[in-house]
């Protein structure tokens, strides 16, 4: 697959010497970043083997992975937050629009991006096996080896898994492709059926479950890859594996697919029984603020992380400054571009003492002179990674904060845990509610009274209680459209959120309570609203405040643009492949989605 993978013999080269600039695996391994250019030199050592297999975690990192498009582009629109505002551009915008072509660099780029990681992986799982030291080393030589055997078979899971679900059926290498051409063979590559894919990484998956320790016995190089972070894996992708996907132009799912449900339990089971390795944070705020403080999480709910570091487009995030609040070159936080934007719908969907909603969306703006400014209904943004939270904090105009992203929390093992107990017992259960209920208590700052609901007593029931659970949960966390899709109610849910965005303008019920305008004063540089956001607004202003449309923000335009060019049956629930790869794959077996 030349078009692909890195292109060329020079695969091998560029993955082994990877370790020269490891920008991004701030905590992995003290490591020398030794260029090694052939199988024998590069896994040779311990020491030359551990820099191959961080140069395949390195793709996880920068611009065109989790740094910016994985995480902030691919995920967006839905019923939560959309895109940078604005209709379809040719770039980002198209991607959230939902009108992407196949000429588009946010396409192509991240595509490669996942191959190139692929390749690097498939040169690791091919060479390790095969070091005298694997099998004849010391005890310490071979559980090292070992371990990194398990964190490649991991990370190409993790690449493949977004590929297929952003591309469908989508070539499947699973040797490096300097191998296939010294054999002569064919690099062209046909589409490969996802759920035979899935079942691989799968496979795959509980392979590296026996060879990788937990988070305890790891010592402290807590971005790496452990037990925890494959089990969890495993569980969501199994669920991707039972759930709907797009086939055509229709969304279908496999008759198989309550097998999957049950692995996904186990997996979310054997997590749960093992508290000390992870569990919830007690503290929703503490949680996000770890990250924005560039600190560990005390209570280890960050399960699976991407490491991100040096201030470089191959190896940073632009979190907190593509999303947060908007801060207009402020002297003391520097500048963000504010492109993510929750629903005005989504600030009502949270109760009021749900402790998630601020920690979630920011109501505010911070000014030249660092002063918070209240912004309109429609001006909120997503606020879990925020450059005015950063410890240390960053002026000037760096654009790279150094955040990680979070790829899998304990929250959603819970989640995935009563989900998929509740479709293996054709109901809920004590155990499953009782998971549901442990992350709703964390929200309402450890209320049971507070974050209670009604015991379901169904399994739909139970099942729109976790749809729901999920939305408020991981808003901003690229998690919602992803999941919308493998429950296939990404049409469902975006015609609601049309649908109340216009009572929402129109103050029809159940947002007759929401006040035309709100009113804040500033108190040492912090925004203060003076009233409460569920209470019609005043005849006349409160004394020395400052007013912000807020349900007259939202307009026609506004509610059209959202996910403007989506409609079910287009085909547009997957991405197409990038036109380089169409036009220079020959496979007769490789062909472009549809509706491209």
């Amino acid at each position: 697959m030349k078009s692909i993978v890195l292109r060329s013999t020079l695969a091998l080269a560029a993955a082994l010497s990877a370790a020269a600039g490891l920008t991004a695996c701030k905590d992995y391994l003290d490591v020398s970043p030794d260029s090694l250019y052939t199988p024998e030199q590069a896994f040779s050592s311990v020491g030359s083997a551990t820099s191959a297999v961080i140069g395949a975690y390195d793709m996880l990192s920068g611009d065109t992975g989790y740094g910016t498009r994985l995480s902030m582009y691919y995920p967006y629109d839905t019923d939560e937050m959309q895109g940078a505002p604005g209709a379809f551009d040719g770039r980002s915008r198209s991607l959230s629009r939902y009108t992407a072509e196949p000429f588009n660099p946010e396409i192509t780029n991240p595509f490669n991006n996942l191959y190139q990681g692929v390749e690097r992986a498939n040169i690791c799982i091919e060479n390790i096996p095969k070091m005298a030291l694997y099998t004849n080393g010391s005890s310490a030589d071979t559980a090292a080896l070992h371990r990194l055997y398990g964190e490649v078979l991991t990370l190409r899971a993790q690449y493949y898994f977004e590929l297929i679900r952003n591309w469908g059926d989508v070539p499947t290498p699973f040797v490096p492709t300097y191998t296939v051409a010294l054999a002569g063979g064919d690099l062209n590559s046909p589409n490969a059926d996802r759920l035979a894919t899935y079942d691989h990484l799968l496979a795959d998956l509980l392979a590296a479950e026996k060879l990788v320790p937990w988070r305890s016995q790891a010592g402290a190089a807590n971005e790496r890859i452990t037990k925890g972070a494959v089990k969890a894996l495993r569980a969501r992708m199994a669920l991707f594996r039972g759930g709907y996907s797009l086939h055509g132009r229709q969304m279908t799912r496999p008759s198989d697919y309550a097998t999957f449900y049950a692995m996904a339990r186990q997996e979310c089971l054997d997590l749960m029984n093992r508290r000390g390795e992870h569990t919830l944070n007690p503290s929703f705020q503490e949680l996000f603020k770890s990250i924005n403080e560039l600190r560990p999480e005390t209570s280890n709910e960050i399960i699976f992380q991407v490491a991100m570091g040096g201030s470089s487009i191959s190896g940073d995030s632009k979190l907190g400054y593509y999303s947060g609040p908007l801060l207009s070159t402020s002297p003391l936080y520097g500048s963000t571009q504010a492109q993510i934007r929750p629903l005005p719908t989504y600030f009502y969907a949270f109760d009021s003492t749900d402790v998630r909603r601020n920690v979630t969306l920011t109501t505010y703006s911070i000014d030249a002179s660092n002063n918070q400014k209240g912004v309109l209904l429609s001006a909120l943004t997503d606020g879990k990674f925020r450059r005015d939270w950063r410890v240390p904090l960053l002026n000037g105009s760096g654009n790279y904060l150094g955040y990680n992203w979070p790829l899998i929390r304990f929250a959603d093992v819970l989640l995935m845990f009563a989900e998929a107990d509740n479709e293996v017992n054709n109901g809920p259960t004590a155990a499953g509610v009782a998971a549901l209920r442990e992350v709703r208590t964390r929200a309402f700052g450890g209320s049971t009274t507070l974050g209670q609901i009604p015991t379901p007593t169904t399994k739909d029931a139970m099942f729109a209680a976790i749809v729901n659970e999920r939305f408020l949960e991981f808003g901003g966390e690229g998690i919602r459209k992803y999941d919308l899709l493998r429950w296939n109610l990404l049409d469902t849910k975006i015609t609601e959120a049309r649908a109340n965005l216009n009572k929402l303008m129109t103050a029809q019920a159940p947002y007759t309570f929401v006040p035309s305008t709100m009113y804040y004063r500033v108190t040492g540089g912090q925004v203060v609203w003076a009233r409460s956001f569920y209470r019609p607004a005043p005849a006349t202003a409160p004394t020395g405040t400052t007013s912000v449309a807020w349900r007259t923000a939202v307009t026609p335009a506004l509610i059209a643009n959202v996910a403007s060019e989506y409609a079910p049956g287009k085909g547009k629930e997957l991405f197409p492949f990038p036109q380089g790869t169409v036009d220079t794959n020959k496979s007769p077996g490789f062909k472009q989605n549809e509706g491209y």
